[in-house]
């Protein structure tokens, strides 16, 4: 059996873009553990994202879940100042954070780390220290293999589409989609984590302070919380990782492959 450790900038993302994969990988018999690089409170917000972060793993099979503690760096044009004794993890020194991560790294003997693109997906400052922090702790804890978390950005642009004609909330504007993620033919993992569809679902669930942190995301959630399994299944049934030691073209089935 295989360690694979998760690594994330602010609790909710290890359910958005790996929950079906971490919860696959635990239901196999690897041991699972979840690293969020922020404690994701915004400033002078008494939510405990953390609570919500350990219930949510909890759903998906998680064995260990550790924060570096960071503060959010917070998501637009102006980087606020560092709230009083904490620094934004867009600030940190990236090679501090990486000795944060890799000592953990270390101590579970990881066979594999999940990340994320140089791009942070769609932007995000968090997000992009995350791959370059990440890639550095692999390398001082010589954890052999990364996977960088993706979504293939045709898909996004379907689903912006489709929103825009229900009148629902997209989960990114149409200017972010167009340099999002990765093209389809960039990807070189496609996990198939159907059968994990409800407990990913669930997971999202489990922060409540997230699901009602504005009133589009409320319905959005509302709607996705009410679907039926089969249906869940088709919305949350593929994961999607880019290996980028590996040339595009063959796509892998499993995060071990």
């Amino acid at each position: 059996m295989a360690t694979v450790v998760a690594f994330h900038a602010h609790p909710d993302d290890e359910a958005i873009l790996t929950g079906g994969t971490l919860a696959r990988a635990a239901a196999d018999g690897h041991r699972v553990v979840v690293v969020t690089a922020t404690d994701g409170r915004v400033d002078n917000d008494d939510c405990d994202r953390l609570s919500e972060l350990r219930l949510s793993a909890k759903r998906l099979g998680v064995h260990r879940v550790e924060c570096l503690d960071y503060a959010d760096s917070g998501f637009g044009a102006e980087l606020y100042p560092d709230p009083p004794g904490r620094i934004r993890f867009a600030r940190a020194d990236v090679e501090e954070a990486a000795q944060r991560l890799a000592a953990i790294l270390r101590d579970e003997g990881s066979d594999l780390l999940l990340s994320y693109q140089a791009n942070g997906g769609y932007g995000h400052r968090d997000h992009v220290q995350v791959h370059h922090v990440g890639r550095r702790a692999a390398q001082i804890a010589g954890t052999p293999r990364v996977l960088e978390a993706t979504m293939p950005r045709e898909m996004l642009a379907r689903v912006a589409n489709a929103a825009a004609l229900l009148r629902l909330p997209a989960p990114y504007p149409r200017e972010v989609v167009r340099t999002a993620y990765a093209p389809t033919s960039a990807i070189t993992h496609r996990i198939n984590v159907f059968r994990f569809a409800r407990q990913k679902r669930d997971a999202c669930a489990a922060h409540r302070s997230q699901i009602g942190a504005n009133r589009a995301t409320a319905r959005l959630f509302a709607v996705l919380l009410r679907l039926p399994p089969q249906v869940a299944g088709l919305m949350f049934g593929r994961e999607w990782f880019v290996d980028p030691a590996l040339a595009p073209g063959r796509v892998y089935r499993d995060i071990f492959e």
